[in-house]
């Protein structure tokens, strides 16, 4: 009688250590998927601020371009605040230095659509290059994006030779 006794209270122990072993996996298996996930959601959220960041920068720049200032918004650097999820908050800080003219060349006389516009003639259009970059800052983290954007102006002799001297 005795016998059958220690090998139940034997089995017993098994049973809790096979228990316990298999709470110990469960328990692991759970806080690596925890660790996991949440390492993912931050690359997300990386992600979408810093998509964010791109496209307040690139508001800013298509302001600049699509302004109605003509050449004067060629010659000035400019800070600017972008609320981009439209809740009241400024959410970027966009900074554009003084756009840089990185080329010009003369208008071709051929090309209608450099030389039929108001104000140039064939001889006295160029075709100029700009650099305009934009400096996006989160206003909450701090965090930076930087974007440069290539853009045509056409100038007159004038103009040229006043902004773009290349």
């Amino acid at each position: 009688m005795n016998y059958v006794c220690s090998v139940r209270r034997e089995g017993g122990v098994i049973t809790i250590f096979v228990a316990m072993v298999m709470l110990l996996l469960i328990t692991l298996l759970i806080t690596t998927a925890f660790s996991i996930s949440t390492t993912n959601l931050k690359a997300v959220g990386n992600v979408q601020a810093r998509n964010e960041a791109i496209a307040s920068a690139q508001t800013v720049i298509e302001q600049v371009i699509l302004e109605n200032a003509g050449l004067s918004a060629f010659q000035t650097a400019r800070t600017s605040q972008v609320d981009i999820n439209g809740d009241g908050v400024n959410d970027y800080i966009v900074d554009v230095p003084i756009p840089i003219c990185v080329r010009a060349t003369q208008a071709n006389t051929t090309s209608t659509s450099s030389v039929t516009l108001p104000g140039f003639s064939a001889g006295g259009a160029w075709n100029t290059t700009w650099e305009i970059n934009a400096i996006a800052t989160d206003a909450t983290t701090g965090a930076r994006v930087s974007i440069i954007h290539g853009v045509r102006y056409l100038l007159t002799n004038v103009e040229k030779n006043a902004v773009c001297p290349t």
